[in-house]
C-alpha cells in the first residue's frame, strides 16, 4: 500500500516532468501509426491485387514480428543513430504487420457474391475498392488498427533505451538509479493510454460497424 502511495505522491509532485514526457510520447505514437496506416493500408490493398506477391510480403511482415524489440533498436542505433528517429522507424516496422494482414484479410474475405454482382454492374477495380471492398472490410481494418496502436504505445515505453523521448525515460531513469516508484509510475502512464486509445478505437470500430450494418 505504502508503495502505491509512493507512486500517487511522485506522480503528483513530479506532474510537470510526466506530462512533458506524456506529450512525448503521444506525439511519438501518433507519427508512428500515421505513417503505419499510410504504408500499411497501401500495401495491404496492393498485395490484394498482386497475390503472387502476397505470401512474400505477408511473410517478409511475420519475420520482423518475431525479432526481439531491443534487438532491433540495437541494430538501427548502428545505422540511424541514438534518438527519436531509430525509435520511429522500430515502431512504425512493428507496427505494420497487424495493418497489412487486416487488410489484406478484410478485403479477400468480402464474399464472391457481392464483388461478382459489382463487377457485373459495371463497376471498375477502383470503385469496386472504394465503394464495395472498403467499406465491407473496414471493420477487420479497424480492428487492425486497434491493435497496431497499442503495440506502438507499449513499445514506445522501451524507446528511451535508445535516446529517444516519452514515457520510457522515467523507466529507464527508475531503473538506472534503483527508483523502483519512478519506473512503476512510467509503466503505469504507458497501461493508462494504452487503455484509453484501446477504448477510444473500440468506441470507433462499434459506430463504424453499425453504419455499414445500417446500410
Amino acid at each position: 500500500m505504502d508503495f502505491i502511495i509512493n507512486i500517487l505522491k511522485l506522480l503528483k509532485d513530479r506532474s510537470d516532468f510526466f506530462i512533458s514526457l506524456l506529450a512525448q510520447h503521444i506525439i511519438m505514437s501518433v507519427e508512428a501509426a500515421i505513417i503505419i496506416c499510410i504504408i500499411g493500408i497501401t500495401l495491404g490493398i496492393f498485395i490484394t491485387r498482386n497475390k503472387k506477391i502476397a505470401n512474400f510480403v505477408l511473410g517478409i511482415t511475420n519475420f520482423i514480428y518475431t525479432i526481439p524489440s531491443i534487438a532491433l533498436f540495437g541494430c538501427l542505433v548502428t545505422i540511424t543513430g541514438i534518438g527519436n528517429t531509430s525509435a520511429l522507424i522500430a515502431l512504425v516496422v512493428y507496427g505494420l504487420l497487424p495493418v497489412i494482414r487486416n487488410t489484406y484479410v478484410g478485403i479477400t474475405e468480402v464474399d464472391y457474391q457481392i464483388v461478382e454482382s459489382a463487377v457485373a454492374m459495371g463497376s471498375t477495380d477502383g470503385q469496386l475498392l472504394i465503394k464495395v471492398q472498403l467499406p465491407l472490410a473496414l471493420p477487420v481494418i479497424m480492428s487492425g488498427l486497434r491493435t497496431m496502436f497499442i503495440m506502438t504505445i507499449a513499445l514506445g515505453g522501451i524507446a528511451s533505451f535508445i535516446g529517444a523521448g516519452g514515457l520510457g525515460v522515467a523507466i529507464w531513469r527508475g531503473i538506472t538509479t534503483n527508483f523502483p516508484e519512478m519506473t512503476a509510475a512510467g509503466s503505469l502512464l504507458v497501461a493508462l493510454l494504452a487503455i484509453s486509445c484501446d477504448g477510444m478505437m473500440g468506441l470507433l470500430e462499434k459506430k463504424i460497424q453499425k453504419r455499414i450494418y445500417k446500410k
